[in-house]
């Protein structure tokens, strides 16, 4: 099956331009998910992780 694929992708032209914008998506992504993660407000995480005990 993987033949198949493979064989089929050598034949378009710039493919291998698809690769590096993947990983740089997912770099940018990952980069700005911690940056969010460690900048979000510590009154507002305990405020949510509290949610389930209120009732």
């Amino acid at each position: 099956m993987l033949k198949f694929v493979k064989q089929n992708l050598e034949t378009i032209d710039g493919v291998s331009i698809y690769p590096i914008i993947s990983l740089g998506i997912f770099f940018t992504a990952f980069v700005l998910y911690t940056v969010w993660a460690f900048t979000y407000s510590k009154e507002r995480i305990k405020e949510m992780s509290n949610l389930p005990l209120n009732d």
